[in-house]
């Protein structure tokens, strides 16, 4: 049973949530998260697609504790790898993990690829950095846009606030048609967060 009753340090877990099994070992990172001060706060969405940004992307840190949150939960959020890192003798851990492997080199797009996936499961919550890297940037990459509308799945907005060792979930939001002003709202969003080494503006 996820320790998501009220008054827990940790979220519910909705039942259309995508979850790894029973015997993934969640209690180890709840344990970890308790003991290094972090918390998780907000509510998770009741649905079974969608796709979760993360900033501010400032530290490998971030990755860390973005596992030990999900791990602790049991979630099974995917995350975008190059094709090769899911093969080979790491292949079954990175995929265990929640990497899905895309081939850069194909074709189609990683947008297509993505749709694909989307379109093949019954449940998928897919984490991106729109950052796209740990140093500080003036424009967001749109790459979890163009997925989310190509899939046709809301925004889960996730962010990292150091000063207090906080995991936040915040809104959902439905994107429209056009993806600069999305992504101007998202972006003014994350604006009271800070990183470990930085906020986002």
């Amino acid at each position: 049973m996820n320790e998501g009753a009220t008054g827990s340090a940790f979220p519910r877990v909705p039942p259309r949530a995508p979850q790894f099994p029973p015997s993934f070992p969640g209690w180890l990172c709840r344990a970890l998260l308790r003991l290094t001060g972090w918390r998780i706060v907000g509510e998770l969405p009741d649905l079974p697609k969608l796709v979760i940004i993360g900033a501010p992307h400032s530290s490998n840190w971030d990755g860390v504790w973005a596992l030990a949150f999900k791990v602790a939960l049991r979630l099974d959020v995917r995350f975008i790898i190059k094709n090769e890192y899911t093969k080979g003798v790491l292949g079954p851990l990175v995929r265990g993990l929640g990497g899905i492997g895309i081939d850069r080199k194909a074709a189609h797009d990683v947008v297509a690829q993505m749709r694909q996936q989307f379109a093949s499961r019954d449940k998928l919550w897919l984490g991106i950095t729109p950052e796209g890297t740990r140093k500080k940037v003036t424009k967001w990459k749109s790459g979890f846009w163009h997925i989310a509308r190509a899939a046709n799945v809301p925004v889960l907005l996730l962010y990292f606030h150091y000063p207090d060792k906080t995991i936040g979930l915040g809104p959902l939001i439905e994107l429209g048609d056009d993806p600069g002003a999305d992504m101007a709202r998202i972006r003014a969003y994350y604006v009271p967060f800070r990183g470990r080494n930085r906020g986002t503006v």
